[in-house]
């Protein structure tokens, strides 16, 4: 069974990565694919929600004749990333505790 990922973490999963770095959408989806099974119809939905909530912004890079709309973070989306991380932190640990973890000799 597949664990399912829910879309603050998929939120923060992609505010992580382009917080490395920008990234135009189709490589964005592979890069977050190296970590969690995520469809490509599934990231844009995620990319102009994170747009519309002002954690990323766009720009575009003539390629090919054509343009390629890139991605990146905001100030606002590093302060929502920060957060994402925190709850994160405090979820796995709970999780740890339930489920056992050889790190976790509490």
């Amino acid at each position: 069974m597949a664990i399912q990922v829910s879309s603050e973490l998929l939120d923060g999963s992609v505010l992580a990565i382009l917080a490395q770095q920008d990234y135009y959408g189709y490589a964005l989806t592979q890069r977050v694919q190296q970590a969690i099974t995520v469809s490509e119809s599934t990231m844009y939905p995620v990319l102009r929600r994170l747009k519309k909530n002002g954690w990323l912004t766009t720009y575009d890079e003539p390629y090919q004749g054509r343009n390629r709309r890139y991605y990146q973070i905001t100030a606002d989306g590093k302060a929502r990333l920060a957060t994402i991380q925190k709850e994160w932190q405090d979820f796995k640990l709970g999780i740890d505790s339930m489920l056992g973890d050889e790190n976790n000799h509490g």
